[in-house]
């Protein structure tokens, strides 16, 4: 049986759920931001079916972000387990903060991102405080069988973030699903660096539909969301986002008509109210739709003194 615990977040999206799961392990997936709040209501939730913290043996995570990955240094008993990328932000060491910088410098000068904005490079660093400080104990990949719990295995969702894993039991059709699939909103793919320094910047809206076309294969009944409810119509949900992202970019391509754009100057079109305040979540939006029309060669692009500029195919 799988236990929710609810805990409360810093950000914008509410709620975070945690989950219990006993077998021959008793584990926690996802542990909630480091805030006292959260602490609180993860030493409440636990308590609830009996147990402390000190009972939890392992510790599994659906992805790096802090609203899922705060409190793992709480459980000093527990091993940490999740997808290798993880380890890249939770060491936070200034090597990779430094890497850090140099990436979103780049994003946000190919997007076109005026001079005064890139102090965003800086406030996109300041989740971290919510983070927990210790590093992964065991590293899961692409079909791993989950430790001490027969019949689940990880998947490689990747899209949201790029150490999204999902878990999945054949028999019993349960999957414990992170922040993939959403029964009230649909994740943002967001942007964020390749694991190797040499590499190509990950496509995440592609990603991200691909992983969420991986659900249509698989039967599931139910999904325990990072956020929000248990979902059970997972299929004609996952139909609902993939025409809902669909339609985001034929409304970019639309814009594209007036003449040559930035990613940019697409974003303030899109999120007039919100661009300034939340700069990171809306150009990853619109560098997702932009990913998704060239991927359809709907657009080309062409570097200017600007940024990229995107055109409509002509």
């Amino acid at each position: 049986m799988i236990h929710t615990i609810t805990i409360p977040t810093p950000f914008a999206v509410g709620n975070v759920n945690a989950f219990l799961l006993k077998g021959d392990a008793l584990s926690l997936f996802d542990a909630g931001p480091k805030t006292p709040e959260a602490y609180e209501a993860l030493t409440a939730g636990l308590k609830e079916v009996g147990y402390t913290f000190k009972d939890i043996e392992q510790v599994f995570l659906t992805h790096h972000h802090p609203d899922h990955a705060g409190w793992i240094d709480a459980f000093d008993d527990a091993e940490i387990l999740g997808h290798p990328y993880n380890d890249l932000w939770l060491k936070q060491d200034q090597a990779f903060m430094d890497y850090h910088d140099e990436f979103y410098f780049t994003q946000l000068t190919e997007a076109g991102v005026p001079e005064k904005y890139l102090k965003w490079i800086q406030t996109m660093k300041k989740p971290l405080m919510f983070m927990g400080e210790r590093t992964l104990d065991k590293k899961i990949h692409e079909g791993d069988q989950l430790p001490g719990h027969h019949g689940w295995k990880a998947f490689e969702t990747l899209g949201h973030a790029q150490s999204h894993l999902v878990f999945w039991h054949e028999k019993t059709k349960e999957m414990i699903g992170g922040d993939l699939l959403l029964g009230k909103v649909s994740s943002n793919p967001i942007i964020e660096p390749p694991a190797k320094r040499d590499g190509t910047r990950p496509e995440s809206l592609l990603q991200y539909n691909a992983s969420l076309k991986r659900l249509l294969t698989i039967p599931i009944k139910n999904v325990y969301a990072g956020h929000g409810e248990v979902i059970t119509n997972s299929h004609p949900l996952v139909e609902e986002r993939l025409l809902q992202q669909h339609n985001r970019a034929i409304r970019v391509y639309e814009m594209l008509a007036s003449g040559p754009q930035t990613a940019f100057e697409l974003t303030k079109k899109l999120f007039p109210v919100v661009y300034e305040k939340e700069l990171g979540l809306t150009l990853s939006e619109t560098i997702g739709q932009v990913d998704y029309l060239l991927d359809q060669e709907m657009i080309v692009k062409k570097r200017t003194e600007n940024g990229v500029c995107l055109y409509e195919q002509q």
